[in-house]
């Protein structure tokens, strides 16, 4: 019976941890959403109205298309933040959440896009 109630509570306690690690994950999340997309999307305007040309007009509907492509999942969001040197390493550590980007990246590894740089 002991051994019953030492697992039962050992369960519980495990699952109250995935609890916290799965709030913690999903704060990141809206951390994402919130307070780095809209430096991504500033990022990308500035990058395309710079970058632009008679070849590349990058006028408002180029400018529309790349922020859908660059926003649409959280992991192209961190992806972007990361390639624009939005966000580095140092701030996902400082901040704990480098476990849960390898998380986000291992999640949404379909959604990722591959940069010219692989």
């Amino acid at each position: 019976m002991l051994l019953l109630v030492i697992f039962a509570f050992g369960a519980f306690a495990w699952l109250v941890w995935q609890l916290l690690r799965a709030k913690k994950f999903t704060r990141f999340k809206q951390t994402l959403e919130q307070e780095i997309k809209p430096k991504v999307v500033a990022h990308i305007i500035n990058e395309l109205n710079e970058t632009r040309s008679e070849l590349f007009p990058n006028n408002q509907a180029h400018q529309e298309a790349t922020i859908y492509f660059w926003c649409q999942y959280k992991s192209r969001i961190l992806q972007a933040a990361l390639d624009r040197e939005i966000i580095d390493k140092e701030w996902l550590t400082a901040t704990g959440n480098l476990r849960n980007c390898q998380h986000l990246f291992h999640v949404e590894r379909h959604l990722l896009a591959k940069t010219s740089g692989e």
